[in-house]
């Protein structure tokens, strides 16, 4: 393996000091909370239902092929190699395709794909309404804004158009057969779509999981993507958060759907930059073709995608085997 930009060991400290100082106070409202047994309807999600604790996110890496020089600490951190010089370690792309195989097609063609495909634009949010309607069983403590009979009329009066899995499975069964699909695990990596505010949260999961591949300070943007996400998705949702000083974004009116859709293309553009920043990362730079136009029901053929993905792949093998020769 050759190594790229490397780094001596007082940039690469200067470089984890910066990013635990910033992973600090990212996390700091959400340790002083757990301190006291304080729980957080909206918060805590980015520490439960993404199970990594701050430590997690405090620790630094420079990315897959960075070389650190005078880093023999480090010589046993998994997915770690030895370097081109004395106690010297560099982040390993390859060992890690090796052990986590599935994993890494998995993120890799997720990312691709979703980056590819135009966004989507039409679901409003109603994914957090579905899992409550006609259930008195909700998954928050907090009241309805408008009561479970004006909740429900809502889902009925809208177009259920989610494409998330992992948001889907928590729906009502009154609600399942009403969404436009029905999703299941085995269809995400052909369902993502970068209008979807759960798939960019997701990039936080996903440069958990590539571990040193994914600089430190990278990651540190994905967890900032989540954090802003996941306020609109409790602000467009049905609770009435104002305990939380919550201020709901009323996606039942005109005003709310307008303004629901003009942060979700915010984020789909900050989405589909994290993903071709996490894939330069990981694999090298690649040319991906990024879409989040504005198309309804837009989403490339799975034909297209494809497409994308193998001419992404043919040109990272040629990279691999130069590399190797």
């Amino acid at each position: 393996m050759s190594a790229s930009s490397p780094l001596d060991r007082t940039a690469w400290l200067l470089r984890e000091s910066a990013h635990q100082e910033r992973a600090d106070a990212l996390t700091f409202a959400h340790r002083e909370r757990a301190t006291r047994g304080e729980k957080h309807p909206v918060w805590d999600f980015l520490h439960t239902y993404y199970s990594y604790s701050p430590a997690h996110l405090r620790r630094w890496h420079p990315g897959a092929g960075v070389q650190l020089n005078d880093a023999s600490e480090r010589s046993d951190w998994r997915w770690y190699a030895p370097g081109l010089v004395p106690n010297s370690v560099i982040p390993d792309a390859d060992a890690f395709g090796r052990e986590k195989a599935q994993l890494a097609e998995l993120v890799e063609r997720i990312l691709r794909r979703t980056a590819a495909r135009s966004g989507q634009f039409g679901c409003f949010g109603l994914h957090e309404w579905a899992m409550v309607y006609r259930d008195d069983a909700h998954r928050h403590p907090a009241p309805l804004r408008l009561g479970q009979d004006g909740t429900d009329a809502v889902v009925e009066s809208n177009d259920l158009r989610c494409t998330h899995f992992d948001a889907f499975r928590f729906f009502t069964p009154d609600a399942v057969p009403r969404n436009r699909q029905l999703l299941s695990r085995a269809d995400q990596p052909e369902l993502e779509q970068p209008g979807c505010l759960h798939a960019g949260m997701d990039l936080y999961k996903w440069a958990m999981k590539l571990g040193p591949l994914i600089p430190g300070e990278l990651l540190l943007d994905t967890f900032e993507l989540a954090r802003d996400i996941r306020l609109l998705d409790m602000e467009a949702a049905p609770y009435d958060l104002s305990a939380w000083n919550v201020v709901p974004v009323p996606i039942e009116t005109p005003e709310g759907k307008a303004e629901y859709v003009r942060q979700q293309r915010g984020f789909a553009e900050r989405g589909n930059a994290l993903r071709t920043r996490m894939l330069d990362a990981w694999l090298g730079p690649v040319s991906v073709p990024v879409s989040v136009s504005s198309q309804d029901a837009g989403v490339q053929s799975a034909h297209g995608a494809q497409t994308v993905l193998d001419a992404a792949r043919s040109s990272r093998s040629v990279m691999t085997r130069s590399a190797a020769s």
